[in-house]
């Protein structure tokens, strides 16, 4: 399952977010409509389905909790992790916190990232492309794991 593409969303008065249309159906195939929201370093949400998550959420669980990183990831990412289901209309609801944590109000930007999604609120987003193609442009140098990347 590879989740691909932009899509701007607004959310309802409610705080629910519709699910684009084309992802519908993958999503009931794959994971009956259960999916994991949780937040990122990047004041984003990311929403999994619940299968990629749970081997996600295994992977940060075994990380060293004694090492300051590791523990902070965890409390970030298991800590925040909340379930959701898809409604009959394909909706879910973010909750308040997760809402509150990305700075989501109403408009938001959903983008595809192969194994799940990043929600973003809108103007976030553009303000980040903004500052990501102005350090592009300056000539930032790519990691050494990215140097034998072709497009």
């Amino acid at each position: 399952m590879l989740f691909r593409g932009v899509s701007y969303i607004n959310l309802d008065a409610k705080g629910r977010l519709a699910i684009p249309t084309r992802y519908r159906s993958q999503l009931e195939e794959s994971c009956a409509g259960q999916l994991v929201i949780t937040v990122d370093t990047d004041r984003c949400l990311l929403i999994y389905p619940q299968a990629e998550w749970e081997s996600i959420e295994r992977r940060l669980a075994a990380l060293p909790n004694l090492n300051r990183q590791a523990r902070r990831l965890q409390r970030l990412l298991i800590g925040h992790a909340t379930e959701c289901v898809l409604d009959g209309n394909g909706r879910i609801l973010l909750p308040p916190p997760l809402r509150e944590f990305a700075g989501i109000e109403r408009r938001t930007v959903m983008i595809g990232q192969g194994n799940k999604f990043e929600l973003w609120d809108e103007q976030t987003w553009n303000e980040c492309c903004e500052s990501w193609l102005a350090e592009a442009a300056e000539g930032e140098s790519l990691s050494s794991e990215l140097d034998t990347l072709s497009l």
